[in-house]
């Protein structure tokens, strides 16, 4: 069995603190694990959530890390593993009437994708 050399090869990225829910972002990362970079950069640009626009930026600057620091075709890829975590909240505090303050939590993620070159047998 003939092993390519580039097929241990991974290209991380990660992105901390967006505002978004994770319940929210989970349902876009679900769509694209496991799927081409091409196949990926189709769903995302076409799925109609506010989420979907950050992964995309994540997924272009996983792709370049891969290209440019390790010399791998960007064709050849796909999406290794695609997590999403919870990450703090952030917590302001907005006047109410009778000067009375109402709280409003913020929810942020964490993002990491992973992308691997197809190995070639």
């Amino acid at each position: 069995m003939i092993k390519n050399k580039n097929s241990d090869r991974e290209a991380k990225v990660l992105r901390q603190h967006i505002f978004m829910s994770v319940l929210k972002a989970q349902r876009v990362i679900d769509q694209i694990r496991g799927r081409s970079y091409e196949e990926t950069l189709m769903i995302l640009e076409l799925m109609p959530y506010r989420t979907s626009y950050p992964i995309l930026n994540l997924v272009y600057s996983a792709a370049a890390n891969a290209s440019q620091n390790m010399g791998l075709n960007k064709a050849d890829l796909f999406i290794s593993k695609a997590e999403v975590n919870r990450g703090t909240i952030v917590k302001k505090l907005k006047p109410r009437a009778r000067g009375r303050s109402y709280l409003i939590k913020k929810t942020t993620c964490h993002i990491k994708i992973s992308l691997k070159a197809k190995s070639k047998i």
